[in-house]
């Protein structure tokens, strides 16, 4: 078994130490939001950041739950080896018990074979390893079977306790998205107590809010997946932001991507700044319908590139799936899936 591939990789220990580092600073983020300023003036510029942090923490949950998710397949896939391994053991064992059966018939049990019948498995491999009567065929299996026995075990132990890590740091990813969300209903009431007035200058200044199709200069995707995305991108407009969400009937940023390409035949990443490597970047003034729009230094948030200066993306809570410019906040890359 000397070529038995690990489990738990070098590049997963990295994926999830980066896992725990996102989420921790997630958590410090979300820890120093600021008490809700007064109305008027203070109001956008306080909600806004409420949003990007918000986001931010969402984008870190869903981080943690993808890992999860793998780590939960490879346990799985470990476990079934074990079984298989174990498997070959007892066949063996019913092997040699037959032999001893032989021989108790013929008059009597060889005392070191009886050595064989024990209750603990590591303990039976031990015995057993060390029979005058087995084959070197037989021994060399055994001993085989011992270390891949317990070298699997091993790496079960090591994934579980992975496992549980990120369980506990996506439950605790899930606290301070409790918080957030609380801070956004107190924002959301806040706006909602102002004049109408005031709170339009708002709703124009920060999100367009179009869920119809505007002018999108003619402007055909790059590929045929890409088309298709747009397309499913297009039927999901005027569908609620939910956290966490990857559709069909609530999305938020990343989750709208990752179903509108799942559409279309293609997996992308769940968490928009893995869906920045998804594919290849291209400057924005190249920009074609289907190309994903990332934004924020962060890679924070992200939308669908429509043409003539619009995306398609799932802004914020309480707001649907709808148009707004590209510019609407600092782009930080375009990818071409």
């Amino acid at each position: 078994m000397g070529s038995h591939r690990r489990l738990a990789s070098p590049g997963f220990d990295r994926g999830a130490s980066a896992a725990v580092s996102l989420l921790s600073v997630a958590a410090a983020a979300l820890g120093a939001v600021p008490a809700l300023a007064a109305p008027h003036d203070d109001t956008r510029a306080t909600v806004d950041r409420l949003y990007e942090q918000a986001e931010k923490a969402t984008e870190a949950y869903n981080a943690a739950g993808e890992r999860a998710d793998a780590l939960r397949r490879q346990v799985g896939t470990a476990q079934d080896r074990i079984a298989r391994q174990q498997q070959r053991v007892n066949s063996m064992r019913e092997s040699l018990g037959s032999v001893a059966g032989a021989q108790y018939r013929s008059g009597g049990l060889d005392p070191s074979l009886a050595l064989l019948f024990s209750d603990d498995p590591d303990d039976y491999l031990d015995k057993a390893s060390r029979l005058d009567r087995l084959t070197a065929r037989q021994a060399g299996e055994l001993k085989d079977l011992r270390g891949a026995l317990r070298e699997l075990a091993q790496e079960r132990e090591e994934a579980a306790g992975r496992l549980r890590e990120l369980e506990r740091s996506r439950k605790a990813v899930a606290a301070h998205k409790k918080t957030v969300e609380a801070k956004l209903a107190t924002a959301r009431r806040l706006l909602d107590s102002l004049p109408e007035g005031e709170r339009g200058p708002y709703d124009r200044a920060s999100r367009s809010g179009r869920t119809g199709l505007p002018d999108l200069g003619g402007a055909t995707a790059a590929s045929g997946r890409g088309a298709a995305a747009v397309a499913a991108a297009r039927s999901a407009l005027g569908k609620p932001y939910v956290w966490g969400a990857n559709g069909p009937t609530g999305f938020d940023c990343s989750g709208l991507m990752q179903w509108s390409y799942a559409q279309a035949g293609v997996a992308l990443p769940r968490t928009s700044q893995a869906q920045r490597y998804a594919g290849r970047q291209i400057p924005l003034s190249e920009a074609r319908p289907g190309d994903l729009v990332v934004y924020r230094a962060d890679a924070s948030h992200v939308g669908m590139y429509m043409g003539n200066g619009q995306v398609i993306h799932a802004p914020y809570p309480g707001a649907p799936v709808r148009y707004d410019p590209v510019g609407m906040m600092p782009v930080s890359s375009v990818t071409r899936v």
